[in-house]
């Protein structure tokens, strides 16, 4: 009884100072942590939100947003504010399991995942490139063969023990060709990567902008009309020349009419897409049925081959992959923090739609060079992102350059499937892309369709 007592006239004291300062009630109850708090946090427990996500200051192992936000006082320091809010962003979207940074961390133990991946996709490249040099009609020796690729590095000499007939086969036929399908291949890989995280859609390539409808149309008239692939304007090939600028001018249409129609939204660009390369395929059937004489070569054309390769067209496409692949690489963060949605990009202080244009501009750029120096080749851009997605995870500061490590070994491989399965006759590269894509190309869509219920 004695203790009830005192419990009561304790809860009136606390009642009766309550109600005459109510202000220090109110900071005692704001003083209690919730029970589920103080067990770990909301986010923590359910797993809504990071667990060790702090998003306040002086937290260490994330990214501090509200000191980036750019502030009135400070003008000079609005555009970096910006910048750090915008890689937080980015580093938040590929926050692994609990929300730590699994790409930021410069410890040795986060760096060892890419750094392997990276080590693995260039062994597999370069033991393609050794396998594909060896086949062929004339066989040479894999010693002598390796040797002379790796005399082919500078600072190196080494005496490769090759004839003097080997030898020329493989600087003037092989070694052209390996280069070249590396060289697209690496560069349809990585454009539909970047397509792919524009349109945040998994089943973009390089075709639905209209990028290779209109380097298909574009070729098929200059074969028909322009003098056929003898033809040069400039030293450069008539046929390469006219895929180029087909490319181009097929993404550029599609761009303008997305705009026009649906101010530049993802819905709006492939619709676009798809009405040009129906124009495009169209124009060349129509083109085609006027001129059957020219009908082989252009079907040669439109599956792709890499049977005309030199070293000039390698000297042609080179300059164009570079600026191409340096643009992507550049804006791979961009592209994560793309993922979000429009609206959460511009938050964090990206311009959605001039990262787009900028991405799809670098991107069509990388197809309409690829698309010159080969023809068209489908099921790159589609299969080969889906795989590195698979190993390397969504991240495009690795999907990216491990897109062109595997997309180079992928269409290599594909070349000597391509010059070895019916030899001496070749297959179309595109018909053995098209075996390995068709079906994966269900698959995506079936796992899409699934995702989607």
């Amino acid at each position: 009884m004695g203790q009830a007592s005192a419990d009561a006239n304790a809860a009136a004291g606390q009642t009766a100072a309550a109600r005459a300062n109510p202000s220090a009630g109110e900071a005692a109850r704001g003083s209690e942590t919730p029970p589920m708090l103080a067990a770990g946090g909301i986010g923590e427990a359910e797993g809504s939100l990071p667990a060790r996500a702090d998003l306040s200051a002086g937290a260490t192992n994330s990214p501090n947003l509200s000191s980036g936000l750019p502030t009135h006082a400070d003008p000079a320091g609005s555009r970096a504010g910006a910048d750090r809010l915008l890689s937080a962003g980015a580093e938040l979207l590929i926050a692994g399991p609990g929300g730590v940074d699994r790409s930021g961390d410069s410890s040795p133990r986060r760096l060892a995942r890419p750094t392997i991946a990276l080590l693995v996709g260039t062994v597999v490249l370069l033991a393609s490139i050794l396998v594909a040099s060896l086949g062929g009609a004339a066989g040479l020796p894999v010693g002598g063969t390796a040797e002379a690729l790796l005399d082919k590095l500078p600072f190196v000499d080494l005496h490769t023990g090759l004839g003097p007939l080997q030898q020329s086969v493989l600087d003037q036929i092989r070694l052209p060709r390996v280069v070249l399908a590396t060289l697209v291949g690496a560069l349809l890989a990585q454009a539909g990567a970047a397509y792919q995280g524009v349109f945040r859609n998994p089943l973009s390539d390089s075709g639905t902008i209209g990028a290779s409808a209109g380097a298909g149309m574009a070729a098929t008239l200059v074969i028909v009309f322009g003098g056929g692939p003898e033809h040069t304007v400039a030293g450069i090939g008539a046929v390469p020349l006219a895929a180029f600028v087909g490319a181009l001018g097929g993404v550029l249409t599609s761009y303008v009419l997305g705009t026009l129609v649906g101010r530049g939204g993802t819905a709006a660009l492939i619709l676009a897409g798809v009405a040009v390369s129906s124009f495009a395929g169209a124009v060349q059937a129509f083109v085609m049925q006027r001129s059957t004489t020219d009908v082989r070569q252009v079907y040669s054309w439109l599956f792709g081959s890499f049977a005309a390769a030199d070293w000039s067209l390698v000297r042609l496409a080179l300059p164009y992959a570079v600026i191409s692949v340096l643009i992507v690489t550049v804006h791979a963060r961009h592209l994560d923090v793309l993922a979000l949605g429009d609206d959460e990009a511009a938050t964090l202080g990206l311009n959605p739609v001039r990262t787009r244009l900028i991405v799809l501009a670098a991107a069509s750029l990388a197809t309409a060079t690829a698309v010159a120096v080969s023809g068209i080749i489908g099921f790159v851009g589609l299969v080969v992102p889906h795989v590195v997605r698979r190993v390397a995870g969504p991240g495009h500061r690795l999907l990216l350059p491990m897109s062109l490590l595997v997309g180079g070994a992928f269409l290599v491989l594909a070349d000597l499937l391509a010059r070895t399965v019916l030899a001496p006759a070749e297959l179309p590269i595109g018909v053995v892309t098209s075996f390995v894509g068709a079906p994966f190309f269900l698959v995506i869509l079936r796992a899409t369709r699934e995702r989607d219920r």
